[in-house]
């Protein structure tokens, strides 16, 4: 069955950098486009990036552009978010996904809390 599992999350100060990874496993990844959400307590759900399966080709929300960058390692079967310059309103549940025949599968989420 398919499985998300994130790690990285953290206390991290206002400026600072974290790296987040996705291990995925019971579906063949490099054929799947992978997404990263959050959740800020209060708030909707929100796309944050996007990568594609093979050429790689990424799209990030508004809010985090030129802040965070998506990557992928097919070998590895792991999906990346690298956040850096980070802001006390980066703060939420970080979740990874992947839409598979139509379905949205979901990690269990890492926290990431930017505070000083």
């Amino acid at each position: 069955q398919v499985q998300l599992v994130e790690s990285g999350g953290g206390l991290v100060q206002p400026g600072g950098s974290l790296r987040l990874a996705c291990a995925a496993s019971g579906f063949t990844f490099s054929t799947y486009p992978m997404s990263w959400y959050r959740r800020a307590p209060g708030k909707e759900r929100e796309l944050v990036a996007t990568i594609t399966s093979t050429l790689g080709i990424t799209n990030y929300a508004a809010s985090v552009k030129g802040r965070f960058t998506i990557s992928r390692d097919n070998a590895k079967n792991t999906v990346y978010l690298q956040m850096s310059s980070l802001k006390p309103e980066d703060t939420a549940v970080y979740y990874c996904n992947v839409r598979r025949h139509g379905y949205d599968y979901w990690g269990q989420g890492t926290q990431v809390t930017v505070s000083s």
